[in-house]
C-alpha cells in the first residue's frame, strides 16, 4: 500500500516514515500543502495523512478541493487543533478521519488500516440527484441552482431519499428513519410531508410509486427552480 504524508513538522514527518514503512507501507512526504494536493491528484495512493496548518494551503483546501474534483482518496487529517468545531469542520469538507496532536502510533495505525479497508468509494461531502444538490453540513438545499428552504423535518426527509437515488423507499422505511421511532406517528405524515417538499423541489423529482412507496428521480438541469417556501409548521 502506497501512502502520501504532508505535514509540516519535518520530524514528525520523519518518523512517521520511519513507522509505517516498517509497517510494510511505501510512503511519500512532502511539507508543503500545494505540493501535496498536486501529488496526491496523480500519485496513485492508496491513502493520504494530512495536517491542516500548511504552508501555501491548508489541509482543509486540499481535501476541499480533492472532493471537488471527485477524487476519494482516503483522507486522515492529523492535527494539532483539537477543538470540537476543528474536528467537525476537518470531517464536514471531506476528511475521512482525524485525529489529534499528540496522538497513540498504535490508534494511528488502527484507523488507517480501517480507512484501506473501506477503499476509494464515492463519499460526496455534497449529495446531488439530477439538479438537485444537498449539504448536510451546511443544512442546504438547491434545486436548479437556486437555494430552497426546507424544515428540519423536509430536510431531513430529503436528505434520506437523495441517498437512495432512483430507488422506491416505503413509507414504512420513511417513518422509521425519518421520524422518532419512540413517538407514536400517524402514518400519513409521510404522505403530509411529501407533499410539502413537492411543492418546494417540484413535483416532477418526487414520484409516487403506487403501492410501494416514493422515488427521487434526477431532473436534468435546466428547468427553472422552485420559489423558496416558506417554513412549514
Amino acid at each position: 500500500m502506497r501512502l502520501l504524508v504532508v505535514e509540516d513538522e519535518e520530524r514528525l514527518a520523519a518518523a512517521l516514515r520511519r513507522g509505517l514503512q516498517a509497517e510494510g507501507f511505501a510512503v511519500d512526504v512532502t511539507h508543503d500543502g500545494q505540493e501535496g494536493l498536486e501529488m496526491a491528484r496523480h500519485g496513485g495512493y492508496d491513502a493520504m495523512i494530512l495536517d491542516i496548518m500548511l504552508p501555501r494551503l491548508s489541509g482543509y483546501r486540499v481535501v476541499r478541493q480533492l472532493r471537488a474534483e471527485q477524487h476519494w482518496l482516503p483522507v486522515l487529517m492529523l492535527s494539532a487543533k483539537d477543538g470540537e468545531y476543528d474536528q467537525a469542520d476537518g470531517l464536514d469538507c471531506g476528511a475521512d478521519d482525524y485525529l489529534t496532536k499528540p496522538f497513540s502510533y498504535v490508534v494511528l495505525l488502527a484507523r488507517l488500516r480501517a480507512l484501506l479497508r473501506r477503499g476509494t468509494q464515492a463519499r460526496p461531502v455534497v449529495l446531488a440527484c439530477g439538479d438537485v444538490e444537498l449539504d448536510p453540513a451546511e443544512k442546504r438545499v438547491l434545486v436548479a441552482g437556486g437555494e430552497v428552504t426546507l424544515t428540519t423535518r423536509e430536510f431531513a426527509l430529503l436528505e434520506y431519499l437523495i441517498r437512495r437515488p432512483g430507488e422506491v423507499v416505503s413509507k414504512t422505511e420513511l417513518l422509521d428513519h425519518v421520524w422518532d421511532a419512540a413517538l407514536d406517528t400517524a402514518p400519513n405524515a409521510v404522505e403530509v410531508y411529501i407533499g410539502y417538499l413537492r411543492r418546494k423541489i417540484g413535483r416532477d423529482r418526487l414520484e409516487t410509486i403506487r403501492g410501494a412507496g416514493y422515488r427521487l428521480v434526477a431532473v436534468a438541469p435546466g428547468k427553472h427552480p422552485p420559489s423558496a417556501g416558506v417554513m412549514d409548521a
